[in-house]
């Protein structure tokens, strides 16, 4: 699933006391659903199919069935439709799927009114990616190559470049990139032995029976114009220019111009009935880089030598080294068009998978691990997620003291184009796995960042509320970091009375590490100080353990514990750790 948030505008209908009950439940947790009202039931429910994105039924399947049969056209645009029973036990995805969120809208309401979502998409349910999922238009026989997938027939991938795709199933076949793309279907046809074929490109390829096309964002057109352009001469012209190049306006991630074209209306317009984001460069920044076909002109009228060709090759993010300029610029008498393709560049989603327990991993870190075609790993992370990875994920896996080799295998991985997701426990950031990779990885990939709930925020839930004002974090392990630094930080939490949290506090190898510690911090709280002790905090084993800094015993602490030793206001209430932040009204 993608767990996205609802949709913006979500028609809840009812006919019963019950429904009624039920739908208030849904709109006072998400204030843009609202109960439509008609004149009957049926009058509701159509006034909400055309006013809403999505619609909430609580009525009957085959009363929502009979009334919206009529009233279908394309699923593309049609809102989403789920039904909830009248005791609330199920939510069902009715129509809208996944591309149109009805498997997400089911999904969301089943969580609301803790209900059991019903979802009957057939990729879904087996734990597929479905091709109008992956956030790319994509053209074609695209129910029968999912089909063909499902089913476990040979579906042969085409692609243009190393696209950071998520995992596909062993039956999808990669071909080597470029193979079989081009204007001439026959080489396709020879390849694949005329099977059921995926194509990943920008270019336009003939369509038949058996071939699914996918768009990636890798156009970026670069428009220049005087102002007062016409709409549709800016419109006309790149249309032009991407027909005669043979490549697809589905594939435009963005229209790029200069910046004091920002408001043209002949180009805003042209974005707009695209559908893409209009990128805008200052001068001086479309002046760094190197064009085919400078202007001097052009440079007296705005400040640069190139708009066009500039801007379509700064792209997005402003990397003219990743693009290929593959028209240069074309004019009419008041727009100027170039077009540029960007390389893909690889995706690595540092990825917290929190204490432990699959109810504390965020729905985003699942997404993650769902989108990656490769996962990389400690072992034992791993065999916590390996039910969440889709079919088809290939899973590096490796032990205890690898760090530096995950790290560097994650980023190679990256590097090479693929969607790649780095695991961790807890959060990512936290003594664990974001720190080494992101120390190798370079400005050739995207990176994304997935927080974890941490060790320490579900040992203090377990304690109580140790951290309720200012703490730090002190890792014990001296394998990479000298004692002598460690003692210090230790005694700067101990002189700034800092609630203190030891990660990493006793192994077999390193049993002194922890006595020292609470001897520093001894020195400057009271013996009575409370603290803390939980192992496994989440997972199967969980324990906690309380005691003061004059009566911890450090034998009872190992590596799956996280100590947490109060400061000097930290207290006792019923038999929970508190730290007052001190309001007034406390004293």
């Amino acid at each position: 699933m993608n767990h996205q948030n609802p949709p913006a505008h979500i028609g809840l209908v009812a006919a019963t006391a019950a429904g009624r009950r039920h739908a208030h439940t849904v709109a006072a947790a998400w204030p843009h659903a609202r109960l439509v009202q008609g004149q009957s039931v049926t009058d509701a429910l159509r006034t909400a199919w055309v006013q809403c994105d999505a619609v909430v039924a609580f009525l009957a399947t085959g009363a929502v069935v009979r009334i919206l049969a009529p009233l279908l056209t394309d699923k593309r645009r049609d809102p989403a439709v789920v039904v909830v029973d009248e005791a609330a036990r199920h939510a069902v995805a009715l129509l809208g799927g996944h591309a149109g969120g009805g498997n997400d809208l089911a999904e969301q309401v089943g969580a609301l009114l803790d209900a059991r979502p019903v979802i009957t998409t057939a990729t879904d349910t087996v734990g597929l990616p479905g091709l109008d999922t992956l956030g790319w238009p994509v053209h074609g026989a695209v129910a029968a190559v999912s089909r063909a997938i499902l089913d476990g027939e040979p579906v042969h991938l085409f692609a243009d470049a190393h696209w950071p795709l998520p995992a596909l199933p062993p039956n999808v076949h990669p071909q080597p990139v470029g193979a079989g793309i081009g204007a001439d279907s026959a080489d396709t046809d020879e390849a694949a032995g005329a099977g059921y074929r995926l194509v990943v490109t920008d270019r336009v390829v003939p369509l038949d029976g058996r071939t699914a096309v996918l768009r990636p964002p890798s156009l970026v057109a670069g428009v220049g114009a005087s102002r007062g352009v016409p709409a549709a001469e800016v419109a006309e012209l790149l249309h032009r220019v991407l027909a005669e190049a043979g490549l697809d306006p589905a594939s435009l991630c963005c229209v790029a111009t200069a910046d004091i074209k920002a408001d043209e209306a002949g180009i805003r317009s042209t974005v707009d009935a695209l559908g893409v984001p209009l990128v805008t460069w200052p001068a001086g920044r479309l002046a760094t880089v190197d064009v085919p076909h400078p202007s001097e002109v052009v440079r007296a009228a705005v400040g640069t030598p190139s708009v066009a060709e500039a801007a379509a090759l700064l792209g997005p993010a402003g990397r003219p080294d990743d693009a290929t300029l593959l028209v240069g610029k074309t004019a009419t008498a008041m727009a100027t068009v170039a077009v540029a393709r960007h390389a893909p560049r690889g995706r690595l989603a540092v990825v917290g998978l929190g204490p432990g327990a699959a109810d504390l991993r965020t729905p985003r870190a699942v997404a993650e691990l769902r989108r990656a075609a490769v996962v990389v790993g400690l072992d034992q992370y791993l065999d916590q997620v390996r039910d969440v990875l889709r079919p088809g994920t290939r899973v590096l896996s490796s032990g205890l003291g690898a760090e530096e080799a995950r790290a560097r295998a994650a980023v190679a991985e990256a590097v090479a184009g693929r969607a790649v997701a780095l695991i961790g426990s807890g959060d990512a950031g936290v003594y664990a796995m974001a720190s080494p990779a992101l120390e190798y990885a370079d400005e050739r990939i995207d990176v994304v960042g997935v927080p974890g709930v941490t060790a320490a925020l579900a040992a203090g839930a377990l304690l109580g509320a140790p951290l309720g004002h200012d703490h730090a974090y002190v890792s014990l392990s001296d394998l990479h970091t000298p004692w002598e630094v460690i003692e210090r930080r230790v005694t700067a939490a101990a002189e700034g009375d800092f609630v203190t949290l030891f990660y990493n506090p006793r192994s077999r190898a390193r049993d002194w590490q922890l006595g020292k510690a609470l001897g520093i911090l001894a020195g400057h709280r009271p013996p009575g100080t409370p603290v803390g002790v939980v192992r496994n905090a989440s997972r199967p084993g969980e324990r906690v353990h309380l005691a003061t800094l004059a009566t911890l015993d450090p034998a009872v602490v190992d590596m799956y514990s996280v100590v947490v030793v109060g400061n000097s206001d930290t207290r006792l209430v019923a038999g929970r750790m508190v730290t007052p932040r001190g309001y007034r009204w406390r004293s």
